[in-house]
């Protein structure tokens, strides 16, 4: 029988991007990602042009959640791993605790915003604001930290 994994790390990691934190009440809907590039677990989504349409492009009033991983999401030949292609139905937090990549050192209680690029952030100069969103846990750098709104 063909040996599939000989080494393991000491502690499971506490979770990754997208993945919802905890069984604290949420609310979560699905868009469809507008945009021609894949979206990641995790990032921040907007309005999109269309009613049901959502993208990645940070605009101010436009906010609607945080991208919800899926661990089912089968990867097609050419796909983005750990994203959703153009026209998915993409699962999004509008309320919760959920696990996203920061791009900077972080404290629990900041503020959160996002940069023209998309990297979640807690500072408010050129960045976007994703209002009602805190950060729940502190970081020394950029880092996977818990994000919440409540």
């Amino acid at each position: 029988m063909a040996v599939l994994q000989t080494t393991y790390t000491d502690q499971v990691a506490p979770g990754y991007a997208g993945m919802v934190a905890n069984a604290e009440t949420s609310n979560r809907i699905t868009r469809t990602n507008e945009g021609v590039a894949a979206v990641a677990f995790g990032a921040a989504a907007f309005r999109g042009t269309g009613d049901h349409g959502m993208t990645v492009t940070p605009t101010a009033g436009g906010f609607l959640g945080i991208v919800i991983a899926h661990e089912a999401l089968g990867l097609l030949a050419g796909a983005t791993a750990d994203a959703f292609p153009q026209y998915a139905s993409v699962p999004i937090l509008t309320l919760g605790v959920i696990w996203v990549n920061v791009a900077v050192a972080v404290t629990k209680g900041d503020q959160a915003y996002v940069t023209s690029a998309g990297a979640i952030t807690n500072v408010s100069t050129s960045n976007v604001i994703l209002p009602g969103f805190y950060f729940d846990t502190t970081s020394a750098g950029a880092a996977l930290v818990k994000l919440a709104k409540r």
